[in-house]
């Protein structure tokens, strides 16, 4: 996987990718740093800040899905295999072939 390839924002189903992947990232994040921080350490700021982003990128990529849907003919169950891998710890980054496939079809 080229994190080159995967950041490219030139077209809708490139910023689909990329906001797939940065999606991911920051579900890690805040699953692997900021919730033990939270609950071991008690220090609530990172559930706040990466929970706030990660909320925002979430949303973000809800969207772009739903855009996808409807502007390159995806079907329903294409829709519900994205939304069950985004909410999925490294589920996002298991979509990217049909990501790179949808850039490669679409642009």
């Amino acid at each position: 996987m080229d994190i080159t390839q995967i950041l490219q924002f030139g077209s809708a189903p490139k910023r689909l990718r990329a906001i797939a992947f940065v999606e991911g990232i920051s579900y890690l994040l805040l699953l692997l740093i900021a919730m033990p921080m939270k609950y071991l350490l008690g220090i609530k700021l990172g559930v706040t800040i990466v929970g706030g982003i990660h909320g925002a990128l979430f949303v973000a990529f809800a969207f772009m899905t739903l855009h996808a849907m409807i502007a390159y003919k995806k079907g329903l169950f294409w829709g519900i295999k994205v939304g069950f891998a985004s909410i999925i710890p490294l589920g996002t980054f298991f979509l990217d072939k049909d990501m790179k496939e949808l850039v490669e079809k679409h642009g």
